[in-house]
Formats: structure tokens, sequence, C-alpha cells
């Protein structure tokens, strides 16, 4: 099988972390599984209320920075996110052969870039626990920039500070709107994620190219 992308074409990977390099299973088990056991029991409320009352918020929320803001969902529901997370972070896993795949990208002279709207202190969590920090160049969190993935001020000022040639930069994320963030900004080489939740059915890529696992997208990983 050939890759879906022409390496020789690329300078610069942007990958994102949760969903694309890590199983999305594990935020969502916590969002919508361990945070309202401890909301319904904070509140005195029974567990389904509190899952209605959170799939609220996170709603009303959706595509803002504030969304993956640790510090905002601390302070709104009264919670510790953080210490929660370390509660449950030996259910954090790389997606199959991520690892070759950063390695290769080094190997091959990409410059690697963890482009993330994940909050620092989950970054830091989620790389202590998977080891693969040393694998890039450069980490990258929305929160340094003020603004979610999603918007195109997040674009500009990644523009700005990594100056990459947008020609020849690879974004690989699950999230579409993401996705169709960076082509409306120019990036052109953009891959979708098929299952970025391995216990959930495939997504709609809409439209965007998609992969099962990074061998997909280097052939070679196959014989590892």
């Amino acid at each position: 099988m050939n890759s879906l992308i022409d390496w020789q074409g690329i300078d610069t990977v942007l990958l994102d972390m949760d969903g694309t390099l890590m199983d999305l299973g594990f935020d969502n088990y916590f969002w919508h599984e361990f945070l309202p056991e401890r909301y319904a029991k904070l509140n005195g409320l029974v567990l389904k209320e509190a899952k209605v009352d959170l799939i609220a918020r996170y709603r009303a929320k959706g595509g803002s920075l504030q969304f993956y803001c640790t510090d905002y969902w601390s302070a709104e529901l009264g919670l510790d996110i953080v210490s929660m997370k370390h509660e449950v972070k030996h259910l954090i896993q790389l997606f199959p052969l991520v690892t070759n795949f950063l390695t290769w990208l080094r190997e091959s002279g990409k410059r690697v870039v963890l482009c993330t709207n994940a909050h620092l202190d989950i970054v830091e969590i989620k790389l202590a626990k998977t080891g693969i920090g040393h694998h890039f160049d450069r980490i990258i969190s929305s929160h340094s920039y003020g603004h979610a993935k999603e918007s195109q001020l997040f674009w500009k000022e990644l523009d700005e500070d990594e100056k990459p040639s947008l020609a020849r930069t690879l974004l690989v994320d699950d999230n579409v709107e993401v996705l169709s963030a960076a082509k409306q900004y120019g990036v052109a080489h953009l891959i979708s994620i098929w299952q970025p939740d391995s216990t959930e059915p495939v997504q709609d890529t809409a439209g965007f190219a998609a992969i099962n696992g990074f061998a997909d997208l280097v052939p070679e990983l196959r014989t590892v």
C-alpha cells in the first residue's frame, strides 16, 4: 500500500495529541464517566442528572479555549480536574506504532511539533505517562496563543511564531473543525483519524483523507 503523503514534499509535521497520537477513549471516559460520578456526589445528583448537566455545559463551550481549559472546569465545577486526571492516568494509551512513527519522522529530518488544544498541565501528565516528549522539536498548546485550534487566530499565531512553509506542512488531527480551520488558513496537507476512540465506531471525517494507523502514512512501519 502506498503512503497517503509524498514525504519529499513535507518539511514540518504538526501532530495533535488526543485522538491522534493517544486513544481518545481515556478522555471520553474521564469527561463522560469518571467526572460525572464525582460531580454527582458533590452536588447530590443521580448520575443521569449529572451527565445531562455536564453535557450541556460541554456543548455550550465547544470549540472555545475554555472547553479545553482545566482551570476553567475546575472553577466551574468545584473539582480539581488535574488531580482527578492523575487518579486515572494509568488508562492513558498511545495508538500502535506512534513511537515508531515519531522516530521515523525525526530520522527523516522533519520538524515535528506537538500541536494540541490540551492545557499544558494535561500535556505534562500525558507525556510523562507515554514517554514521547523527547521526539518533538517543540510542544505548542493553544493556551499559549490564547486561541483554540478551531480559530483562525490560532493559525495566525502559529504561522508568525513557527514560520513554516504552509505548502510543505502536514497536520494530522482527529478534529475535523481543526482541519477545516487549518485548510482555510492555508496548511496544504491534512490528514484525519478514522477512529479517535478505539472503543467507538469510525467517525465522519468530512471529506478529509483519514488513516486507520500510522502505517497508512509510512507503509514500512508495517514490518516493525
